[in-house]
């Protein structure tokens, strides 16, 4: 069974930065896509970037240039480093694992961007 933990969220001014982690267990990351997904009040869920099991990467037009998603394979651990933070960045955000038709979530953490 696959868990994903997410961590890193929190408060933070606009401009300012974090960095999400999610640690994956039951499974090794490297055979899968994992991504970072969010979700701000009102709205769909969207994804934010994702990492291929060959290491490409896809990121929202909104968030190319700031977010950097990135993977530890050693540590089983998943990234997401967000510069240049706007108050459209709040919302929850979400770590997803995909690999052979299973999909999987995190808990999600919260992300506010506010002065």
């Amino acid at each position: 069974q696959v868990q994903l933990v997410e961590s890193g969220g929190g408060l933070v001014q606009p401009g300012g930065s974090l960095r999400l982690s999610c640690a994956a267990s039951g499974s090794s990351i490297a055979f899968s896509t994992m991504g970072w997904y969010r979700q701000a009040p009102g709205k769909q869920r969207e994804l934010v970037a994702e990492v291929t099991s060959d290491a490409g990467t896809n990121y929202a037009d909104s968030v190319k240039g700031r977010f950097t998603i990135s993977r530890d394979i050693t540590k089983n651990t998943v990234y997401l480093r967000m510069n240049a933070l706007k108050p459209e960045d709040t919302a929850v955000y979400y770590c997803n694992f995909r690999c052979w038709g299973a999909v999987i979530w995190g808990q999600g953490t919260q992300v506010t961007v506010s002065s």
